[in-house]
């Protein structure tokens, strides 16, 4: 998201106790989100509900589905890549090469192996 689309924290939205919501009605309270864009509903002081116009919810949705479209579509390019780069498993002797691996003296060149170099 760029600075144009940041969202705003419900702390920071224009705001309505519950017991207005009972006063003003629904029409009164659809005024206010006319009026401001969302409302947040408190109880006590303490936040309780976000209201806001369908099409705005129905943005926020298609923004979280995209979102999860380009995850899945990262996570199976990264899928892809792995299982490419480690299909030579499957090929005969691969068991073996692995053991040998393991048993191969290993020359680190007099420098101590920790493990951070990965």
């Amino acid at each position: 998201m760029n600075a144009a689309t940041t969202p705003t924290p419900a702390s920071a939205l224009p705001q309505t106790p519950a017991s207005d919501v009972k006063k003003l009605g629904w029409r009164g309270v659809m005024k206010l989100v006319a009026k401001n864009g969302k409302v947040l509903v408190t109880n006590h002081k303490q936040p309780e509900a976000v209201i806001l116009p369908v099409e705005e919810y129905n943005r926020i949705l298609q923004l979280l589905i995209d979102a999860g479209e380009k995850d899945r579509a990262v996570v199976e390019q990264l899928r892809r890549k792995y299982d490419e780069r480690l299909q030579w498993l499957d090929e005969p002797g691969a068991g073996d090469m692995l053991d040998s691996l393991f048993y191969k003296p290993l020359d680190l060149g007099g420098k101590i192996f920790t493990g951070d170099e990965f």
